[in-house]
């Protein structure tokens, strides 16, 4: 069997800010720079708007990593919004270790958004890192596996796989 078809390919999330991580990735696509396609984009206003949960629950639906794209340091279109992002990352670095995953899993990256092929490289960077980690061992079951487990008799919750609110019977 080639190794190829039995590679295992990360899933991973990367947020961005509006201003230079969402200008590197435009960049890069007028550029026509290639990156892995593994890579799922999140927006926000600017990385000073991470939150630890959104780190945390991106782990916990699965993703094997997770990394930001933030302004230079010094050069944050909020002011200092990506050194408060970046303290956030690392304290979320820190409960994911709690935890036990691996810290590597996490990272944040600073570039400009003349920059494509720094974006490119950590969408790589974190692709390859994460692919030597290994599968998140948090990842949930896939859906078919969640199937044929009520199927078998091993009935969890009835909706183990809703993410809202749970109704609370009267």
């Amino acid at each position: 069997m080639n190794d190829d078809t039995n590679r295992f390919e990360p899933e991973i999330t990367a947020f961005y800010c509006i201003y230079c991580g969402y200008m590197a990735a435009d960049t890069a696509g007028a550029l026509s720079i290639q990156y892995p396609a593994n890579v799922k984009f999140v927006r926000l206003p600017c990385t000073g708007k991470t939150d630890v949960r959104y780190i945390l629950e991106a782990f916990e639906q699965g993703a094997d990593g997770v990394y930001f794209v933030a302004c230079p340091l010094g050069n944050c279109h909020h002011v200092r919004g990506n050194e408060r992002g970046r303290a956030r990352i690392i304290r979320a670095r820190q409960i994911i270790e709690e935890i036990g995953l691996d810290g590597g899993r996490l990272d944040m990256f600073f570039m400009s958004g003349s920059q494509a092929r720094a974006f490119a490289a950590a969408a790589r960077t974190m692709t390859e890192r994460v692919r030597k980690l290994g599968q998140n061992p948090l990842r949930p079951a896939p859906f078919h596996e969640q199937e044929t487990s009520k199927a078998d008799g091993n009935h969890e919750e009835e909706n183990s796989g809703f993410r809202g609110r749970k109704v609370m019977a009267d």
